[in-house]
């Protein structure tokens, strides 16, 4: 009985303090670019990662989601408030206030809910579609163009579920989104 229990510890010591760590070890050698955030460069300069979130405040760009722990990557996590806490419920009618603000006409039922709560990790970097939709006008207004021009470049930056089948139905990149935005040319931001 000795030998078994002897047998298994080190049985299971070297496949899950040995050969599982080498195995990530490789696979994060094997695909590089997903192991670091995919930085996105503008000119030769890293601007920022797509597979974290930004804060975006000018009205002239899309705002992404509310991140409890201000965009910091060396801390994710969320703020952990239940959905009665009276702190959580504060912060999202502040955040309730500021869309209403910012998108004249718009009642707080409009508001999709990512646009308003945090992710559980606080690094979010998509928002859905309809969230792309509801912030439009103002971004169209702002930098004085045409609603559906944006309207279709939301269209091009949206991305459906993996494979079809694995994830949320449509998803956009808000960093993606907004550089697109920057690359418009001139003449359809009159």
């Amino acid at each position: 009985m000795f030998k078994t229990s002897l047998f298994l510890i080190l049985a299971t010591l070297l496949l899950f303090g040995v050969a599982y760590p080498l195995a990530i070890w490789g696979i994060g050698k094997l695909t590089p670019h997903t192991a670091t955030g995919k930085p996105v460069e503008r000119d030769g300069k890293v601007i920022g990662f797509e597979n974290i979130g930004q804060s975006f405040h000018s009205p002239k760009y899309f705002w992404g989601r509310p991140s409890a722990v201000g965009y910091d990557a060396s801390s994710t996590g969320g703020s952990n408030y239940g959905p009665s806490n009276p702190d959580f419920l504060s912060t999202v009618q502040q955040r309730i206030d500021t869309l209403l603000f910012y998108h004249p006409g718009k009642t707080a039922a409009d508001i999709p809910v990512e646009l308003v709560t945090a992710s559980g990790g606080g690094l979010d970097p998509h928002i859905s579609k309809a969230a792309a939709l509801f912030q439009a006008e103002r971004v169209a207004r702002a930098r004085n163009m045409d609603v559906r021009g944006l309207t279709g470049l939301i269209e091009k930056q949206t991305k459906g579920p993996y494979l079809g089948l694995f994830g949320p139905k449509e998803l956009i990149n808000v960093l993606k989104l907004n550089l697109a935005l920057d690359e418009l040319p001139q003449s359809s931001q009159q």
